[in-house]
């Protein structure tokens, strides 16, 4: 089964695709948000040509493990988009994946610059493999 990672932004939207098989998890690109919450051509074509089966969506959690306060919002797009392409939708803890993305692309020699944009894909490929990892058995 195939799935897309969406890191929902404000600005953009990270997105990050698993194998067919399910099990590795693979930056894929950053949209911008109207595109994807609009069901732009550019995010069609890419649910289509990728043959996506599955959504998963970070949802933001704060250190205390409780939803933090832009989930509802997030969940909210979220729903939209996976109605919009007839998706089932998950959603999983996206806690400090932002943070370890910055942490991989400063080892690469990126700057805060080169930076932008990355991030979002990178975040979510991170949490997209945590999801896979844990219905790896199901």
């Amino acid at each position: 089964m195939r799935v897309l990672a969406l890191d929902i932004g404000e600005v953009r939207i990270g997105l990050a695709v698993s194998d067919a098989a399910g099990r590795i998890a693979s930056p894929l690109k950053v949209l911008p948000a109207d595109v994807v919450l609009n069901d732009g051509r550019e995010f069609r074509m890419l649910v289509e040509d990728w043959e996506i089966e599955h959504l998963v969506c970070g949802l933001p959690y704060t250190m205390a493990g409780e939803e933090g306060p832009q989930a509802a919002s997030i969940k909210e797009k979220a729903r939209q988009i996976a109605s919009a392409r007839d998706l089932p939708l998950s959603f999983v803890d996206e806690r400090l994946s932002s943070a370890e993305a910055k942490r991989i692309l400063r080892e690469e020699g990126l700057d805060e610059r080169s930076m932008r944009g990355k991030v979002d894909m990178i975040a979510a490929s991170l949490f997209l493999q945590a999801w896979l990892d844990s219905h790896d058995d199901q």
